[in-house]
């Protein structure tokens, strides 16, 4: 199993989002995080803004096919997707969760 984080503008950005990657297969389960404020460089200027967090729970075999969705779906210009992957977790949840995304 593997958790992607982004971000997006809007609460709507992540809800469409979330039920593409979810509908598409590519994810079992999008939380969508409370707004947090982001500060980055962007285009020569430090930028502030207003994001709404996104984890993404999915496999490693989906991820070439996550990252093509982002590249279609995904707000941004430049989005984060960033991959963790987990270690360990509850075997009924990983089993519910890879069960969605291949069949």
């Amino acid at each position: 199993m593997i958790l992607v984080q982004t971000t997006v503008e809007s609460a709507d950005q992540a809800e469409r989002l979330a039920a593409d990657l979810v509908n598409k297969r590519l994810a079992a389960c999008v939380s969508i995080g409370s707004e947090v404020r982001s500060v980055y460089p962007w285009q020569g200027q430090v930028e502030t803004a207003r994001e709404i967090p996104l984890l993404i729970k999915s496999c490693p075999e989906q991820l070439a096919a996550l990252k093509a969705a982002f590249a279609d779906l995904h707000p941004y210009d430049v989005p984060e997707l960033l991959v963790l992957e987990v270690a360990d977790g509850s075997p009924a949840y990983l089993e519910w969760a890879r069960t969605w995304m291949t069949e």
